[in-house]
């Protein structure tokens, strides 16, 4: 997202998706990202980038996910989600012949990380083997999870200041309209986001990289850089090579990317379709614009909050979503509640009301389906009953997968 001069607080947007590669009929994980971006690149060497317009492809970190993401920044959000749909429309295209095509949501809920798991062989493959060898990477927090990332830009640094103080009160409420991921290992994990609940785990041998998952109160480029000295020292032992830089080792809900003047906000598990995902960030940029215009609380009460405490919110919403009661007044007058308690969905009601304006028709339609009817995990475990088996799974799965390659909301 970097152009020549820095964009300006909510002047572009970045988009990045992750999908998965399964098996058309039996849903089982396939590693076939690094055939489909060489045959798409022509066929001639293994690629890890794909600079397509509007939308580029890219690898990840194992062998069935793919990341779609906006080649350079979009100006809008509008309509976003047709050239996204393009993509996916084109991938599934090209998969058909292998017997495979794509899935969102934010976790397999069948998938076995320990056998699935091929980490990505060409390319940066010793950075790759790097993170395995110290992390092992065959689990549910590294192989097993897709999410959507949401790229704001910042111009200097008192506009980053301002924009990472509003991201880090927004931070603990996004599961509760983004939660997709309420299976693991084929069973109910009792949180409607468990992608979020393994991946704050996935690094615990160095458990400042993670964090609270929530970033700590840093309002300057200068403080940041007090985070990434503290990860290099703490890898020192573990990567004496250096393989592993720490503005990519920093693994928060929400990071600073100063390489492209931008904040990527990283706690969004992937939807059901980019329809769902584009209206949810819509929602995500609406909220996030309040805070920084002051609307309702000044910039210097907004930076007080620590992150233990937002990290505990976030938690609680990740386990319960849009039902998660939060019972603290004062985070509550951050977006200008005045009530003692309320749940996360009502909090969302009003955020969505009062913004209502900023969305167009297919954002209001959708965030009005994940208002009413809770976030696509709420809506994944009412189809499956109390007691899914591995049919009912399969079954609401693949009507999952239709709603990708129709781009409609699961409802």
């Amino acid at each position: 997202m970097t152009p020549q001069r820095p964009w300006r607080l909510f002047e572009v947007f970045g988009v990045e998706m992750e999908y998965m590669i399964v098996d058309r009929d039996t849903l089982a994980v396939l590693p076939f990202a690094d055939e489909l971006l060489r045959e798409a690149a022509g066929g001639e060497a293994y690629v890890q980038d794909l600079d397509k317009s509007p939308i580029g492809w890219s690898n990840e970190i194992v062998c069935h996910l793919v990341e779609l993401k906006t080649n350079g920044p979009a100006s809008t959000l509008e309509g976003l989600d047709s050239s996204f749909h393009a993509d996916v429309l084109d991938i599934n295209r090209r998969l058909a012949g292998r017997g495979a095509m794509l899935l969102g949501t934010g976790a397999h809920p069948l998938m076995n990380p320990e056998t699935d798991t091929r980490i990505w062989p060409h390319g940066d493959r010793d950075i790759y083997l790097a993170y395995d060898r110290i992390f092992d990477c065959r689990g549910h927090g590294w192989s097993n999870l897709q999410s959507t990332h949401l790229n704001l830009p910042f111009g200097n640094d008192e506009e980053f200041g301002r924009l990472h103080a509003a991201i880090r009160l927004v931070l603990p409420l996004i599961p509760a309209i983004a939660a997709s991921s309420p299976l693991l290992d084929g069973r109910p994990t009792g949180y409607l986001d468990a992608r979020l609940e393994t991946y704050r785990h996935n690094q615990a041998r160095v458990p400042s990289i993670t964090g609270r998952i929530v970033p700590e109160r840093l309002f300057s480029r200068a403080d940041y850089n007090t985070l990434f000295a503290r990860l290099a020292k703490d890898m020192e032992a573990l990567d004496p090579d250096g393989l592993l830089e720490p503005v990519f080792l920093n693994s928060r809900g929400a990071i600073a990317r100063f390489d492209r003047n931008a904040i990527e906000i990283r706690v969004t598990d992937i939807q059901e379709c980019p329809k769902a995902d584009v209206a949810v960030a819509a929602a995500v940029v609406a909220s996030v614009r309040t805070l920084v215009a002051e609307a309702e609380v000044p910039l210097d009460i907004q930076t007080q909050w620590p992150e233990d405490l937002l990290g505990d919110i976030l938690l609680g919403v990740a386990r319960d979503g849009e039902e998660a009661r939060i019972a603290d007044g004062e985070f509550l007058r951050m977006f200008g509640l005045r009530a003692r308690a309320c749940t996360a969905g009502e909090v969302w009601r009003h955020l969505c009301e009062a913004g209502r304006d900023a969305f167009d028709d297919d954002q209001r339609r959708s965030l009005g389906t994940i208002l009413s009817e809770g976030p696509v995990a709420r809506r994944i475990l009412r189809a499956l009953g109390p007691s899914p088996g591995r049919d009912e799974i399969l079954t609401t799965y693949r009507d999952l997968a239709g709603c990708l390659a129709g781009n409609r909301l699961f409802a």
